[in-house]
C-alpha cells in the first residue's frame, strides 16, 4: 500500500509520544529471564516487539496481554525451546541480536531466523565474540547471517567486540552475561558508536536487579592507525539473578522525532508528552538538532514543547550515537535553507536497509542536491514532489511523509511503519497532519 497525505489543518496541539521500542524489547526479554511475575506498563506493541514476545514465549516465559499491562511470568533464567522449527523473528534485527546470546541459556538447541531482509544482517562479529564465552553458535549458511543455530551452554569468561558496527551486539552479551556460569568481562574496542543504547541496557538491567561494573582504560599503541592511543571500554558482570518488577516504558525519542519534525517543518506549536528530561536515549539529541535548525524547544520533566515558524537552516551534525535519526534529519535538511552535513553514521548501512544509500537515492527522485559519503551525506535544501519507495524501511516511510507538508509526496510500500510505530497515522492526525494508505 502507498502512504499519502489526506489533509493538513491547524498543525499543532498535544500528543503523546509512543513507547520506546528499545526499552520495550529489553523489558520483555529481562522480565522473561527474571524470577517471578513482572508487569510491564505502557508497552509498545509493534511488529518488532511482538517478535520479542513470540521468541520469549517459545523459550518458556508466560506472557499475557492484560487491559493495562503486559504480564510476564519469568523463567528464572531456565529456558526451554518448545518449537521443533526455527523461530521466526520476522524483520526484527533487535530481537535477533539480543536473543542470540540469550538463546544459549536454553537447555536444548535454538534456531533463530527471520524474513529475507533479516537474513542479510551481519551477525559474524557477535557470533565470534560469544564463542569465546563458551557459547556454541553458528550461521547455518556459513555466511555470518541468520539462520543462527545456538546450542545449550554459556560458560562465561573474557571476550571483546568492536563497538563500530552495532551496539546491539554489546547489549546482547551484557543482558545474557549475569546468567552465565562464571560471569563475563567484555572489552569493547574502538570506535564505540551508539553508546547511549548500551547505557539504556545497563539502566534497565539495574531495574531488574542486575548490576554491571563499567570502566575504561587508554591503550597507547597503534590500535587505531590514525591515533597514537585509544580508549578500551570494559564491562564486568558477575553471576547474578534477574528479579521481577513492575516497569513503565518511557516515550520514544526516535518515533517522536516525526511529530517534532512535523511542527518544525510546517510551523506551529505542540506539546509532546511522555518524553523524559533524564532519559538515557541517544535520540534525545533530536531536540538539540531542531533547536540548532531554528525551532524553539522547551524541555520539562516529562514532556517537551516545540514552536517553529517553519524556517529551518542547515547545520553540521554527527549522528554516531543516534543513527536512527538519520532519515529524519536528512528530510529536515532537504526542507531547510542551506546545506546540512551529516557524519558518523557508517553503521547505518547495516540497518533494515543501507540507510545512507536508500535515503540518498529516494531524495534524488525528488530533485534534491546531495553528496553521499561512506559515513554520511551532505544535503542542500530544496526538494520537489514525487513518488518514492520505502524500500521496506519503516523509518524512511515515516520521515519522507513529512515532505507532504509542502509538496505532493507518495511513498510506495508505506505501510511498513507498523514495525516501530503502529499508531503513526493516528498520532500524526492528532497534530493536524492526516495521512492515509491507498
Amino acid at each position: 500500500m502507498n502512504l499519502k497525505v489526506k489533509n493538513i489543518s491547524n498543525i499543532g496541539g498535544v500528543v503523546k509520544a509512543p513507547p520506546s521500542k528499545s526499552y520495550s524489547h529489553r523489558a520483555i526479554i529481562l522480565a522473561s529471564l527474571a524470577k517471578g511475575t513482572s508487569k510491564l506498563y505502557d508497552m509498545l506493541y509493534s511488529e518488532d516487539t511482538l517478535a520479542s514476545i513470540n521468541v520469549c514465549r517459545t523459550l518458556g516465559a508466560q506472557i499475557t496481554k492484560k487491559d493495562d499491562c503486559l504480564e510476564v511470568i519469568g523463567t528464572g533464567g531456565k529456558l526451554h525451546n518448545s518449537s521443533e522449527n526455527p523461530i521466526d523473528l520476522a524483520n526484527s534485527g533487535t530481537t535477533l541480536r539480543l536473543m542470540t546470546s540469550v538463546a544459549s541459556l536454553s537447555d536444548n538447541d535454538v534456531i533463530l531466523t527471520g524474513d529475507e531482509s533479516l537474513q542479510t544482517r551481519p551477525m559474524d562479529l557477535l557470533i565470534n565474540s560469544i564463542n569465546y564465552l563458551g557459547i556454541d553458535a553458528k550461521s547455518l549458511k556459513d555466511n555470518g547471517k541468520a539462520p543462527i543455530l545456538i546450542k545449550p551452554g554459556y560458560v562465561g569468561g573474557e571476550t571483546n567486540i568492536s563497538g563500530s558496527v552495532s551496539s546491539q551486539y554489546i547489549s546482547s552479551i551484557l543482558i545474557s552475561s549475569p546468567l552465565s556460569d562464571k560471569g563475563v568481562t567484555l572489552f569493547v574496542l574502538p570506535e564505540f558508536k551508539s553508546r547511549p543504547y548500551v547505557d539504556m541496557t545497563l539502566d534497565i538491567m539495574k531495574k531488574f536487579g542486575c548490576h554491571v561494573f563499567k570502566g575504561f582504560y587508554i591503550k597507547h599503541d597503534d590500535c587505531i592507525k590514525e591515533h597514537k592511543s585509544c580508549r578500551i571500554d570494559e564491562f564486568k558482570v558477575k553471576k547474578q539473578e534477574y528479579k521481577s518488577c513492575d516497569y513503565t516504558v518511557e516515550g520514544d525519542f526516535s518515533s517522536a522525532s516525526y511529530l517534532l519534525a512535523c511542527i518544525a517543518i510546517n510551523g506551529g506549536h505542540a506539546k509532546v508528552l511522555n518524553l523524559f528530561k533524564k532519559s538515557k536515549q541517544g535520540d534525545k539529541v533530536i531536540l538539540e538538532i531542531l533547536e540548532k535548525m531554528g525551532a524553539c524547544i522547551e524541555i520539562y520533566d516529562d514532556y517537551v514543547e516545540i514552536s517553529s515558524d517553519g524556517k529551518l537552516k542547515g547545520i553540521d551534525i554527527n549522528l554516531s550515537n543516534a543513527p536512527d535519526l538519520l532519515i529524519t534529519v536528512a528530510v529536515l535538511a532537504a526542507m531547510a535553507e542551506g546545506t546540512t552535513n551529516i557524519t558518523g553514521v557508517k553503521h547505518a548501512r547495516v540497518k533494515e536497509t543501507d540507510r545512507i544509500d536508500t535515503t540518498c537515492r529516494q531524495l534524488e527522485k525528488l530533485n534534491c542536491q546531495l553528496e553521499e559519503f561512506e559515513d554520511g551525506m551532505s544535503i542542500t535544501g530544496g526538494v520537489s514532489g514525487g513518488i518514492v519507495d520505502s524500500c521496506g524501511d519503516h523509518r524512511l516511510a515515516m520521515a519522507f511523509s513529512l515532505i507532504g507538508l509542502k509538496h505532493d509526496i507518495e511513498i510506495v510500500n508505506g505501510e511498513v511503519f507498523d514495525v516501530s510505530f503502529p499508531n503513526f497515522i493516528e498520532s500524526m492526525a492528532e497534530i493536524g497532519f492526516e495521512l492515509e494508505l491507498v
